[in-house]
């Protein structure tokens, strides 16, 4: 979706072909400001996830210097299991990147009532280690619940069943309730997958708790980004 004038966020895909409804983050209306897609060629869901992309490197930059070169003026990507790469791969890009909805952890973490946490949804919880918490600054206790390994989205991303949206709904809402009812300490919930916000809403309002995911993180992200593209270009209103 383009918005008008205002330079776009760089978004880097992985190589998967699925559904992608609004609220998804490959979903060009989920957002409120322009965006650009660039696919890393052999970045699957579960190499990422497994933390087998140490070959891709190159071309995770490689795929940010092209959506510089079409006018990005930041980056963030499709997977939250990308955390464990934001130092290396910030390092090594020309623009800023924001590589997880989990970077929010450490600041939603500080904005709680005292005896409040956070805790996190996951497309994995088996594979979200001690150093995606890490890569973040994020604390490595920080509860987590991950969605059922023989649920919707998995075998929508992996196994190429159909898109299920009221499984995904229910396994979603599943994963919330685990979530408290084992931290009745939780003060708000970061979605770590990046095919969840289109729930983000409806999960807030039903155990209501704010969730935060790829799209509260991009927005505020972008936020900054844009008003200092604006202090660089004097013809932009």
């Amino acid at each position: 979706m383009r918005h008008g004038r205002h330079p776009p966020l760089g978004i880097i895909m992985l190589d998967i072909a699925i559904e992608r409804p609004p609220g998804d983050v490959g979903h060009a209306s989920s957002w409120p400001f322009d965006v650009v897609f660039r696919t890393v060629p052999g970045a699957t869901a579960r190499k990422i996830v497994n933390g087998d992309d140490s070959d891709l490197q190159d071309a995770f930059v490689a795929a940010g210097d092209e959506l510089r070169a079409e006018g990005a003026i930041g980056l963030t990507t499709s997977c939250g299991f990308l955390a464990s790469r934001q130092r290396e791969l910030s390092a090594r890009m020309k623009l800023p990147l924001a590589t997880s909805s989990l970077l929010q952890l450490p600041i939603v973490e500080r904005c709680l009532p005292c005896g409040r946490r956070a805790g996190v949804i996951t497309y994995d919880a088996e594979a979200l280690t001690d150093r995606h918490f890490a890569g973040v600054g994020a604390d490595p206790d920080t509860p987590c619940v991950g969605l059922p390994p023989g649920g919707s989205l998995r075998a929508h991303i992996e196994h190429g069943r159909p898109y299920d949206r009221d499984e995904l709904r229910r396994d979603v809402h599943a994963a919330v309730g685990a979530l408290l009812s084992r931290n009745p300490d939780i003060g708000a919930i970061v979605f770590e997958c990046t095919n969840l916000p289109p729930f983000s809403e409806e999960v807030s309002r039903e155990f209501g708790l704010p969730v935060y995911d790829i799209i509260t993180l991009g927005r505020w992200f972008y936020s900054g980004l844009i008003q200092s593209a604006h202090s660089q270009s004097p013809s932009m209103g």
